[in-house]
């Protein structure tokens, strides 16, 4: 038979002649797409090319990328990462554990504990990954986010049983716009991590009861060792445990058992981070949780300082500009709050706007406590859970009951109970955080409205199966989110392009964000556009008047500009709001002492000496004092109080 001919069908019993089998359909292009997706159940293996692909069309920066924003002290100045590539290096591996996220001693630290973000780093490093580019260190996030996009595809089809909603769900999170912060920028990994740790322990729920602890307490240690956000493992699993353990072990369900195992084991890892983290990195708990400062306070006020303290809960940076909310009362910071979460979930399902920095005066102290958007973010909080809870009674006591199609009630409502509950910590209500908003925060909650978009598309879809306009409108409203949502997110990956490209488009993203303007000067400055950096930071000045850095840094353009008289009173008033930000004094004194205005009997070195008079014992009188006295020896300041260079390496400890 000539190759491509006919096919036949066996002899028949006679001996006859075979009868020609119909020839086989045709299958196209969307064809095998549809038995890719529709066709089989997914498994973690098939779902991780397309989630990876995705992740990587989507988030993926320019290879020749240098090292933006926090990139630079979370790797550049990180003496622990770095110290791989020294001959003798001046860490172990699991020196990680005693340092913290910047690489930095207890005593030193901000209140970041992520080892195991650091163990990654340093092996990157370790493998070439340095000082040229942060491209590799990224490009980890990437793969990562695919991977829980992945992970999310397998528990969607565990807890539904819809393989249309299992694989929307991993297409919806993964292509979600306002993770691009959280995916392509390098400190993100943590916040990845974190959520790779919670799925991981969701994902024990399905295996047999006698596994599920060990493997439970793994996740539970991976995610917090990660990022503290991962201690919502803590009381969402054993929830999730409690609505799906019929779905999950439908033949010997043991929901209440599960469910308290889930509670005691998530607890107990919990107290081993805990109880780890308070010997091996003792940090200065913050002030305001002493029993001192509670003891006249009522009991739930210092029962909640008591826990904080065996928490160890850190003395955390509280810099106004990075956060008003510091500065506002109780019930103003949780209205400004609310505001914030509101914007949030805007941003989940409408990304127009993203930005790599929100600060002063972006998102002040709100004027009022009752405003629209402080109830929307109340109902967007409180609506949420009760549904939740009413859903999963529901679920739980219609649970024996025979039923046409999977319960998706479950999924709902460990979903719904999800996306609040993973907000909580970093919402600036419970504790107030060094950051008033940042899109890397969604990253815990997005796994759940995720699985919420994607079921009620689904819902959407199948209600309208027999009614061809509305089924065109449901795909059609399916196909611009998530085209939107895809161009929203490699828009704002190109944001990461360099430094200055990602400064420029924050800048342009919130204009009222003092600390865009001033960092977009500086990156200016960095590259000689001295007349531009200028013109930037009197933005940034006008902006924030108080804040010293944009003082100071307005007196070092006008001095590198060869106009150290004008440079003298922004230098003055930037000294006078921070008498001891070692890295701004060193940096003003040493640019007046370039321009030759601190030679003797010069107007502008009396005045210095004054200004330092009035602040006997700090950093400016002592580096005034030692800089005068032995600047010809230093040509300048001392090298040790200067601020580290644009892309330098750690100072040594």
């Amino acid at each position: 038979m000539p190759l491509g001919g006919p096919a036949y069908s066996a002899v028949d019993g006679d001996g006859g002649d075979a009868e020609p089998l119909p020839p086989l359909p045709k299958r196209t292009f969307l064809t095998r797409l549809q038995d890719y997706f529709l066709g089989e159940d997914p498994t973690l293996l098939s779902a991780l090319v397309p989630t990876c692909f995705l992740s990587m069309v989507l988030y993926t920066r320019h290879p020749a990328t240098n090292f933006i924003f926090d990139e630079q002290e979370a790797l550049l100045a990180n003496p622990y990462v770095r110290s791989i590539a020294d001959p003798k290096p001046a860490f172990h591996w699991l020196d990680a554990f005693r340092r913290d996220f910047w690489g930095l001693p207890p005593d030193r630290s901000i209140g970041s504990y992520r080892p195991i973000p650091d163990l990654v780093w340093r092996a990157l490093w370790g493998m070439g990954a340095r000082a040229q580019s942060p491209f590799l260190h990224h490009w980890v996030n990437v793969l990562l986010h695919g991977v829980n996009g992945a992970l999310l595809v397998v528990i969607a089809f565990k807890v539904t049983k819809n393989r249309l909603t299992a694989w929307l769900t991993g297409t919806v999170f993964v292509a979600s716009a306002v993770l691009t912060e959280a995916v392509s920028g390098v400190v993100g990994i943590a916040d990845v991590l974190g959520a790779l740790g919670a799925l991981l322990a969701v994902a024990t729920l399905a295996l047999p009861l006698r596994w599920m602890p060990l493997a439970l307490m793994g996740a539970t240690l991976f995610g917090l060792f990660s990022k503290e956000s991962a201690l919502v493992i803590v009381p969402l699993v054993p929830f999730a445990a409690l609505l799906t353990a019929h779905i999950t072990h439908p033949d010997r369900p043991k929901r209440w058992l599960r469910a308290a195992l889930a509670a005691v084991v998530a607890g107990g890892a919990f107290l081993i981070y805990v109880e780890a983290r308070r010997r091996l990195f003792p940090s200065h708990v913050a002030v305001e949780y002493s029993v001192e400062a509670n003891a006249g306070k009522h009991w739930p006020a210092r029962a909640y300082a008591a826990l904080l303290r065996w928490y160890a809960q850190p003395a955390l940076p509280r810099d106004p500009l990075n956060n008003p909310l510091i500065e506002a009362k109780p019930a103003y910071r949780i209205a400004g709050a609310l505001r914030v979460y509101a914007r949030g979930v805007g941003q989940v399902l409408f990304p127009k706007t993203l930005s790599g920095d929100y600060s002063a005066p972006q998102e002040p102290i709100p004027a009022h406590l009752v405003f629209p958007e402080s109830i929307l973010g109340a109902l967007l909080a409180v609506g949420p859970v009760a549904a939740s809870l009413v859903l999963g009674w529901r679920a739980i006591r219609d649970a024996a009951l025979p039923k046409a199609k999977p319960d998706l009630r479950p999924a709902a409502a460990v979903a719904l109970m999800w996306m609040v509950v993973s907000y909580f910590p970093v919402s600036n209500i419970p504790v107030l955080l060094p950051t008033v908003r940042a899109e890397r925060f969604w990253y815990f909650p997005s796994l759940a409205t995720g699985l919420l978009i994607a079921m009620a598309f689904v819902a959407w879809f199948e209600r309208t199966r027999s009614k061809t306009p509305w089924r065109y409108a449901a795909i059609g409203t399916l196909v611009v989110f998530l085209g939107f949502q895809a161009f929203a997110a490699r828009r704002h990956a190109n944001d990461y392009a360099d430094d200055l490209t990602f400064w420029d488009a924050t800048r342009h993203a919130v204009p009222r964000s003092a600390k865009a303007h001033l960092n977009y000067s500086v990156m200016q400055g960095a590259r000689g556009n001295l007349q531009i950096r200028l013109e930037s930071n009197r933005t940034a000045l006008e902006l924030a008047p108080q804040w010293p850095m944009a003082n100071v840094y307005m007196g070092d353009t006008l001095c590198r500009l060869h106009r150290p008289a004008e440079a003298w009173p922004h230098y003055a008033r930037g000294f006078e709001l921070a008498p001891n930000d070692v890295n701004l004094i060193g940096l003003g004194i040493q640019c007046l002492w370039d321009e030759k205005a601190l030679e003797e009997n010069a107007p502008i070195r009396e005045e210095l000496e004054a200004v330092a008079d009035k602040y006997p014992g700090s950093w400016l009188e002592f580096i005034e004092r030692d800089t005068l006295e032995n600047g010809e020896d230093h040509n300048g300041v001392d090298p040790k109080y200067r601020p580290r260079g644009y892309n330098e390496g750690p100072k040594q400890e």
